[in-house]
């Protein structure tokens, strides 16, 4: 589905944990105000497409996960920078691809997959920056078992945590993670053949 259906398809939920008191508002102002915080960046992005390989952006979410709400946003802004065409994949109507992109074994969101003009995968980033999935790696490690009282208490608190690293600096830090993040790994796709 286009970028458009899926935010016209949205629900709106309130994600106490994330801090979030309206998604589709958050996910529209995160998508209104992207702004580049380098024009280096901007520039760098502006000529992917002339410069490599990628040729499609696939990205696999739903509407109800906090880091879609976050991540999704700028990941369309950066796509259109790129002039990339974009398209959204509900992830419970695709599961077979995105149990081929699985984070750490399991169904982490939103997963961005770029992809060449033969539909091959060049790479994938997702769920989250790698400084705030530092927070959730941590969780898992010190609490092993689910089944333990303190399990849900704990979950909690991390999924708090999470939502303070997305708004610390006014999101500026997270938003800054993820292109760079995003610079590293386009810059690791084949470039383009010319003839």
């Amino acid at each position: 589905m286009s970028p458009q259906e899926f935010i016209d398809g949205m629900q709106i939920r309130a994600m106490e944990l994330s801090g979030i008191p309206n998604t589709k508002r958050r996910f529209l102002t995160e998508y209104e105000r992207f702004a580049w915080n380098t024009e280096e960046d901007r520039k760098h992005f502006s000529g992917i497409r002339e410069r490599s390989d990628v040729r499609h952006c696939l990205i696999l979410c739903t509407d109800w996960c906090p880091d879609v709400i976050w991540n999704v946003p700028l990941l369309l802004r950066v796509a259109e920078t790129c002039g990339i065409p974009g398209e959204i994949l509900p992830m419970e109507e695709h599961l077979d691809v995105m149990d081929s992109f699985l984070t750490d074994g399991g169904r982490a969101q939103p997963i961005a997959v770029y992809l060449n003009a033969d539909g091959d995968a060049l790479g994938r980033w997702g769920a989250r920056p790698a400084y705030i999935q530092a927070a959730m790696d941590r969780f898992k490690k010190e609490n092993p078992d689910k089944s333990r009282p303190e399990y849900k208490s704990n979950l909690d608190r991390t999924y708090r945590r999470i939502g303070e690293l997305y708004r610390e600096d006014d999101g500026a830090r997270y938003r800054d993670a993820i292109i760079q993040e995003l610079k590293t790994l386009f810059a690791a796709f084949p470039k383009e053949a010319r003839f």
